[in-house]
This record gives structure tokens, C-alpha cells and sequence, in this order.
């Protein structure tokens, strides 16, 4: 029988705003500087990594669980939208706008991201190296999201969302 606690359960997919998406492994109890903590166990596959996070944190520090349907349509209808940022605007002050965005694990700012950083007609080569760490971090965690909603593989959801961002390059006017 699973564990629940803060509407979490054992076995839930869950977004961790700096790891992404992980599973809840499960709830144990320990001990730190005399003090008992209740833990969520949270495995991050991709990482290969496990986190130990505080029952009574989880809000804190931004764990939620996978995002429903209307905001997923939400972040496509972003993906097809244009592109808002200004061009005379700085780039160095839209990175850790975009960083920002990426490690708050809203899937709806992170296709923003992925929507400014597209680059179809050129592709990589008309991007910096730090445009194109901040897009292909932006698509990697939408797609790992995308994918455990719509119970894709990480590759299907990555083309998906890909074909999307075409979409709306393809048809501007539809944009």
C-alpha cells in the first residue's frame, strides 16, 4: 500500500523545480542533529541521482505534482505563439531570465524559453553555445514532463514539441 503525505504518494511522478521530473521512491523516517524527519525519497533517473526532501518542505521548496492537461495546452499554445523577447534587449540580462525560468519547473515559462530560443532556419549555427545550453536544457525538461503526462518516450516527446515550434515557423501567420 502506498505512503501519503501533502497529497504526495509512493510511486508518483513529480516535478522537482531544479531536478525536474522524478518518482517519489518513498517516505521514510530519519534522524538528523537529534531531530526526526519525515523524507520524501525522490529517484531522478535521468540524473541518476536521489534526493531526500522534508515532507513538511515540499511546498517550500516547489515539488508539485505533474501538470494537468489545460497547462500543457497551455505551453503548446506558447510554442506556437511569437516570440516576446526584444532583440535590442541585452542578452546577458535575459540569461538568468531564462535560467530563472528553466530551474522554476513551471512547465508554462519553460516553453517560453524554448519558444525565444528556437532556431530552425539556422539551427545551432546561429546560436551562441550558452543560447543553445539554455534551449536544449528548456526542451529537455518540457519533454521529460510531456512525457510522463502523455506516457510518450522522452525522444516522442522532444519530436513533438520540436514539430510544434515548426509548426509555427512554417505558418507565421498562425502565429
Amino acid at each position: 500500500m502506498p505512503q501519503q503525505r501533502n497529497g504526495f504518494r509512493t510511486n508518483d511522478l513529480i516535478v522537482y523545480p531544479t531536478h525536474g521530473v522524478g518518482q517519489i521512491m518513498s517516505i521514510e523516517e530519519s534522524e538528523v542533529a537529534e531531530t526526526k524527519l519525515e523524507l520524501f525519497v525522490i529517484n531522478f533517473e535521468k540524473d541518476r541521482m536521489t534526493v531526500r526532501v522534508p515532507t513538511a518542505k515540499s511546498d517550500q521548496v516547489g515539488m508539485r505534482k505533474l501538470s494537468k492537461a489545460n497547462v500543457v495546452r497551455k505551453a503548446f499554445a506558447i510554442l506556437k505563439s511569437s516570440t516576446k523577447v526584444e532583440r535590442s534587449s541585452m542578452w546577458s540580462r535575459r540569461i538568468p531570465e531564462y535560467e530563472d525560468k528553466i530551474k522554476s519547473g513551471n512547465l508554462v515559462s519553460i516553453a517560453e524559453v524554448a519558444r525565444d530560443l528556437y532556431r530552425p532556419q539556422y539551427g545551432s549555427a546561429n546560436q551562441s553555445y550558452i543560447e543553445r545550453e539554455l534551449y536544449e536544457s528548456a526542451l529537455d525538461r518540457m519533454a521529460r514532463e510531456i512525457a510522463a503526462i502523455q506516457k510518450l518516450d522522452r525522444e516522442g516527446a522532444v519530436s513533438k514539441i520540436e514539430e510544434i515550434l515548426l509548426s509555427r515557423t512554417e505558418h507565421p501567420a498562425a502565429a
